[in-house]
């Protein structure tokens, strides 16, 4: 772009006014900034490589060199940050977060503390505060796991528990109950 007027400053500062009306600000330490010809839009690329964009709507984008990370903060608050693996974290300004992990898992986490997997099958995994997990199978099994025991819930009704103390019950549609002790030994069956 044809240069209108160059100011250098006695701090080493040099500004370039272009004639598409562009600022131009180079610092000493190889840092410069560009302010657009709308005013609006700030572009500064520091020595260190890193670059921060500031959108007419306000929008913040700042890239880390260094860890190849983009870091976009929105004017509704919203932040997103892309990692150079592929990762993508939102943080909502209401404190809620969601994570997409290369393999395109996404996580939730809540503000409440509770927590929510997805994982590409189409499985569900969600932690409530107290620890306990509900995990949802993409054949329609479904599992509980609490400090007191270990449950399958099958999509004909049957229901599987295992205890902590190795106990395991298994409640059959039909309405019959088997029970094994932690070794594995029948010590009852109703067969109906």
């Amino acid at each position: 772009e044809e240069i209108q007027r160059e100011t250098a400053y006695p701090d080493g500062k040099v500004e370039k006014i272009l004639k598409n009306g562009c600022h131009l600000i180079f610092f000493p330490n190889g840092t410069w900034k560009k302010v657009g010809s709308d005013g609006k839009t700030i572009t500064i690329t520091f020595f260190n490589g890193d670059v921060k964009q500031i959108m007419p709507d306000q929008t913040v984008i700042y890239y880390y060199a260094d860890a190849k990370t983009t870091h976009t903060t929105y004017s509704d608050g919203l932040e997103v940050l892309q990692f150079s693996n592929g990762q993508i974290e939102k943080h909502y300004p209401d404190g809620k977060k969601e994570i997409t992990f290369p393999d395109q898992t996404i996580k939730n986490l809540f503000t409440d503390g509770q927590e929510e997997s997805i994982f590409p099958d189409g499985t569900i995994v969600r932690v409530q505060r107290d620890g306990s997990k509900t995990i949802e199978f993409n054949n329609g099994q479904r599992e509980l796991h609490t400090s007191q025991f270990k449950r399958r819930e099958y999509p004909d009704g049957t229901v599987k528990t295992v205890y902590m103390n190795g106990q395991q019950e298994t409640k059959y549609v039909s309405g019959r109950v088997r029970i094994k002790d932690k070794d594995g030994n029948i010590i009852m069956d109703t067969k109906l």
